[in-house]
């Protein structure tokens, strides 16, 4: 019994942790966009902002208070007659927001959970390009210890072959040191672009908040058309920029009213002690904008406006700016995809044609290492720059307004 408790507690904690018991790969890009953009901190976060902006703006559509007065008078004083001269007054007191005050304090709130949206939608934007990215990274390290793997098979048939030429007599000794040599590079190699997958593949998992730890990538993103003919002013740090003005805007307006005399309007009902009846009261009351008309305060929110328009310009030639360089950088990584295919193309044929002379004494084993690696090094520049598009598309989206690889509008 004893022993049984024993081999349990050995081996729970190894099922616990082995990879069948925790890992899985990951959805396809689109899935685990939606699924992250619902539990990202950040954007859970940009989320609250969001709501309580909503909320302020709910709130300040509500009106003022009333207000309940209730005063005592003549307490104590000398009587007339034997009656008491007390009286007493309830009065409710009722402001008024007059000269559009009520109006500007609402479109400030709605400006500002303008404000808010925008900014959320900019960070998803964000988010996505950088969730792109690592997910095209986890696919490149994946093509890459695929291509290790391919070279560590091709050197090894390397090496066979140069032992078979040695003990043929056609080879000297010396080949099979440099077959064993290139057979040691790829293992190193392999083994580099497996630790390079693991650390893609932990950070894509950290990023997203996986319960899970991620194994591989079950889609592609490397075949993904571009989406074209989006309009630059679509840059959701341009949409921030318009709306932050919108708000300032909006508190310029209350500015320029808050001069304007704050009025409140009394009813209420007076009782007389020394006959126990009651009379009315009726009243308004105003302040007097004597000393502060708030011109100071006018003339800085319209400094702020300034500010706010100087950011939309800027903004709005940064956005054209990023687009067109974002543009370029796409066409840029195209083109080097298209030469690094062809050079794949070329370098594969090249140890074709090498090992087939080298089989045939033709080809020297020197020759053929140098074909072999050319073609490795081939396969890696294109997946360079197949993951250097993917970059290019998520940053131009991002520039766009779009998510990247999750939406074509």
């Amino acid at each position: 019994m004893h022993r049984l408790r024993a081999a349990i507690g050995f081996a729970l904690p190894l099922l616990l942790s082995s990879p069948l018991a925790q890992a899985a790969d990951a959805p396809a890009f689109g899935v685990l966009l939606q699924q992250s953009l619902a539990r990202a901190p950040i954007l859970l976060e940009q989320q609250a902002n969001v709501e309580a902006a909503r909320l302020d703006a709910a709130q300040s559509r509500h009106w003022l208070n009333p207000r309940l007065d209730a005063q005592a008078e003549d307490l104590g004083a000398p009587g007339s007659g034997g009656q008491s001269p007390r009286q007493s007054t309830y009065s409710i007191s009722q402001p008024l927001e007059l000269g559009g005050k009520r109006a500007s304090r609402i479109a400030v709130s709605d400006r500002e959970s303008d404000v808010a949206e925008a900014r959320r939608r900019e960070a998803q934007i964000a988010w996505a390009a950088r969730l792109a990215v690592a997910y095209g990274t986890v696919e490149a390290a994946q093509a890459r210890r695929r291509v290790a793997g391919d070279e560590l098979a091709r050197a090894s048939d390397d090496l066979r072959a140069a032992r078979a030429q040695v003990e043929a007599g056609k080879e000297a000794a010396v080949r099979v040191a440099q077959a064993e040599a290139g057979a040691a590079a790829a293992r190193g190699a392999e083994r580099a672009a497996a630790a390079d997958l693991t650390q893609a593949l932990e950070e894509l998992s950290a990023l997203v908040g996986a319960q899970e730890r991620f194994t591989g990538i079950s889609a592609s993103l490397f075949g993904t058309a571009p989406v074209r003919g989006m309009a630059a002013d679509e840059s959701p740090a341009l949409r921030v920029a318009q709306s932050e003005r919108d708000a300032s805007e909006a508190r310029l307006q209350v500015e320029e009213r808050r001069w304007i005399p704050d009025l409140s309007v009394t009813a209420g009902v007076r009782r007389y002690a020394w006959t126990s009846q009651s009379g009315y009261v009726v009243g308004l009351s105003a302040s007097i904008p004597l000393f502060d008309r708030n011109r100071d305060a006018v003339a800085a929110a319209r400094q702020r406006v300034q500010a706010a328009d100087a950011r939309v310009l800027a903004a709005r030639l940064e956005a054209s700016a990023a687009r067109r360089s974002a543009q370029a950088q796409l066409e840029a990584a195209e083109g080097q995809l298209e030469a690094a295919i062809e050079g794949e193309r070329a370098c594969a044929e090249g140890y074709r044609l090498g090992r087939i002379g080298y089989d045939a004494g033709r080809t020297s084993l020197v020759e053929l290492l140098f074909a072999r690696r050319a073609w490795s090094e081939a396969q890696r520049s294109t997946i360079d720059a197949r993951l250097a598009r993917v970059r290019s598309l998520a940053a131009l989206a991002q520039v766009e307004g779009r998510l990247a690889f999750g939406e074509t509008q």
